[in-house]
């Protein structure tokens, strides 16, 4: 998995607001009145906790920032992920106003991302790249990490925020294809990336601090139209 959009080394020092193994959420402080949930994805070295990813994105206008960290790489499912989001959004909304939400992540932090929707009042899940079931039998890319969940273990389509499913179909589409259309939720197909690039492809054309921005307005049509302009296409 890509670690996308992770800090420069002239990057802002970011606060550890929550440290509950496995789970640990670091806090970026803006002035804005909206808020970005980052979750990360395995990242590239299983000996270390993963890395905060979309940090500069996630900054843009000065905006306040999380960052969920799993060590365990459970897919949300280890004890205490719904209990660290709590307290920590409850920490910031101690200290300043929070309007809109945004939860954001590629593909196990996706899977986070939207199960998050079913734990806090999102405004909108950007979810890229997200596992359907992430222990299904046929799915075998990341079975060192999800031997241990239930097969069962599926990925949240929650009522009320704006979701918005971001695939690359070159090796993504049993997965893409397996997420049933729901009300409240875009799925967007992208025919020439895969699973690792779609995230930096994204980054790339230069387009995520945009995807934000409409996300957070909940500005449907300018979203669909930045991630068209990018080459993907609604299922």
């Amino acid at each position: 998995m890509s670690t996308p959009d992770a800090p420069a080394p002239d990057a802002p020092s970011l606060e550890t607001l929550i440290d509950l193994p496995p789970y640990r959420i670091l806090h970026l402080a803006g002035t804005s009145p909206d808020l970005v949930l980052s979750f990360a994805s395995i990242g590239h070295d299983a000996t270390r906790m993963p890395s905060p990813e979309f940090v500069r994105a996630a900054s843009v206008q000065n905006r306040t920032a999380l960052f969920v960290l799993d060590r365990s790489r459970s897919w949300a499912s280890a004890p205490g992920f719904a209990g660290s989001l709590i307290e920590a959004v409850a920490k910031l909304r101690a200290r300043q106003t929070i309007e809109n939400t945004l939860a954001i992540g590629t593909s196990m932090g996706a899977f986070a991302a939207l199960r998050a929707g079913e734990i806090l009042p999102l405004t909108a899940i950007l979810a890229i790249g997200p596992q359907h079931r992430p222990a299904a039998a046929e799915e075998t890319r990341w079975r060192d990490w999800t031997a241990s969940l239930p097969a069962t273990l599926t990925a949240a389509l929650p009522q009320g925020p704006q979701i918005t499913l971001l695939h690359g179909l070159l090796d993504d589409s049993t997965q893409a294809r397996a997420f049933p259309q729901a009300r409240g939720c875009d799925h967007v197909l992208f025919a020439d990336q895969t699973h690792s690039s779609l995230a930096p492809h994204l980054k790339l054309r230069g387009v995520m601090a945009g995807l934000i921005e409409a996300a957070l307005a909940r500005d449907r049509r300018r979203l669909l139209r930045i991630l068209q302009s990018a080459g993907g296409q609604r299922r």
